[in-house]
């Protein structure tokens, strides 16, 4: 799980530079039409790093997870991310996945396996659910034109 951990730090070391350069009138444009802004897309980053950390700390202590599952378009509208600084949202990401590369690094190996079901979805192992979310990661910033 360290060479994953260092692939997340590597992709924030990347990605949050480039995010603190977005100039305030294109954070608060659509992505794509009818999508979310990069402050939205930013804030859902955000709400899967709270998410995650949540998965990957109770699977390691656990012998199996079952959590809640997770309504996106619920938790942008609840959290209003548009009417939020910009700044504060990218500081908050970075903060957060570096915080995230940390627990990965220290999953136990021992707990890698453990059985993980979210919502009404097939059970995944705790490996696959760090590797996911760095992978959606990478792909979320993309989508923002932002090379992770």
């Amino acid at each position: 799980m360290k060479a994953l951990s260092t692939r997340l730090l590597e992709i924030v070391d990347q990605a949050a530079p480039a995010l603190s350069q977005v100039e305030t009138n294109v954070t608060d444009q659509p992505v794509k039409a009818g999508g979310w802004t990069r402050k939205q897309m930013i804030g859902h980053l955000i709400d899967s790093a709270s998410n995650n950390h949540q998965r990957f700390v109770r699977a390691s202590l656990q012998n199996e997870l079952n959590f809640p599952g997770y309504d996106q378009n619920g938790n942008v509208r609840m959290q209003q991310f548009q009417s939020a600084a910009w700044e504060q949202l990218v500081d908050l990401w970075a903060a957060y996945n570096r915080f995230l590369a940390h627990v990965i690094a220290n999953l136990p190996e021992g707990k890698l396996q453990t059985a993980c079901r979210i919502g009404a979805n097939m059970p995944v192992t705790l490996e696959h659910l760090a590797k996911d979310y760095v992978a959606h990661l990478s792909q979320q910033l993309n989508q923002m034109g932002i090379a992770a």
